[in-house]
């Protein structure tokens, strides 16, 4: 307000109030609890959209964690756009996680306390799959990967109980080969993430078997998939995102005891599944790792439980003798 308008007010006896001067955000009216991957969740927000996505991405999940709920703040904003919002930058320092779309669109979530904040424009609510992959997204995963896990860049599928991490740059193969696998029989376990367990003494990982991310061109190889949405702008890359529920020949499992981990090889004409370094598998894990110093002791102490597997690359170029190498490699060594 300027002086005169303060002026005004005052000679009218109704002194201004400022209790929202620069806090703008919408009040967090609604409340509901979720559990990806089994953590409690506590969305708040002053959307019921939010928490109807929020059911659609979370709500096939049961509790299996007696861990302190994660908190996020979800204040929706009003907008006038149609267009997507644009791909987000992401900045990590000291604790805390910067996310920025663009001016209504942002987040900030710090560690390791388990509070995430958001505002979301009803833009990005009109982009359901962007909303979901961007921003629930951040409001758990950051959270859960920082805390009670330590995340894995990598797909993972099941033959016999006996668990398979699949690993890779981006690109490499790691969803094609999972669904792959899938569709041959194997338990599906993640396409891309996989999460160890802190606090346990065994190699074993949880993932999202209820949902698996393609690229355009997969549809080629999965006829099953086409017809589902593109997501624009994730990360520079479109997705189309299935719901395996919708796939009732695919078994899924939550969770797995890893006992190979392989990496996928493209680049040669070769084909071959041989040993592989553990000392690149070990950068290759923990490239991805963010915290404070606790927190990566946390995590490097949970990447050595995991490299006790064996460690191995599979060169190949057709899928199914990638299944088949695979699937002799877990009987020959049961």
């Amino acid at each position: 307000m300027t002086v005169e308008q303060i002026e005004e007010a005052c000679a009218g006896g109704a002194p201004p109030h400022f209790e929202s001067y620069l806090n703008d955000a919408p009040a967090l009216t609604i409340a509901q609890t979720f559990y990806p991957l089994g953590f409690p969740l506590e969305i708040r927000t002053n959307s019921a959209e939010v928490l109807r996505q929020s059911e659609l991405k979370w709500g096939m999940f049961a509790r299996r964690f007696d861990s302190e709920p994660i908190i996020a703040d979800i204040h929706v904003v009003e907008s006038d756009l149609a267009t997507c919002p644009p791909i987000p930058v992401y900045r990590f320092f000291d604790g805390q996680m910067v996310m920025v779309a663009d001016p209504a669109n942002f987040c900030t979530a710090t560690f390791p306390n388990g509070r995430t904040r958001m505002m979301v424009s009803t833009a990005a609510l009109r982009h359901p799959n962007y909303f979901r992959q961007i921003f629930l997204d951040s409001a758990a995963a950051c959270q859960i990967g920082t805390r009670f896990t330590t995340g894995v860049h990598a797909g993972c599928v099941a033959l016999e109980g006996r668990g398979v991490l699949l690993c890779g740059d981006s690109g490499a193969g790691k969803t094609s080969l999972s669904w792959a696998c899938a569709r041959a029989g194997w338990d599906f376990l993640s396409d891309d993430t996989s999460y160890m367990i802190h606090g346990q003494s065994d190699r074993m990982v949880i993932g999202n078997c209820h949902q698996v991310r393609f690229r355009p061109s997969a549809t080629e190889l999965f006829p099953e998939i086409a017809g589902n949405d593109i997501t624009p702008r994730i990360f520079g890359r479109p997705s189309i995102e299935v719901p395996t529920a919708s796939m009732s020949h695919i078994c899924r499992r939550e969770s797995v005891r890893v006992d190979f981990i392989v990496f996928l090889n493209r680049r040669t004409p070769e084909v071959e599944l041989r040993p592989y370094r553990k000392d690149v598998a070990r950068c290759y894990m923990q490239q991805w790792l963010f915290g404070n110093r606790e927190a990566k002791a946390v995590h490097y102490a949970a990447i050595e439980r995991l490299l006790t597997a064996e460690v191995l690359e599979l060169r190949y170029q057709c899928l199914d003798w990638a299944v088949q190498r695979l699937e002799q490699m877990v009987r020959e060594d049961g």
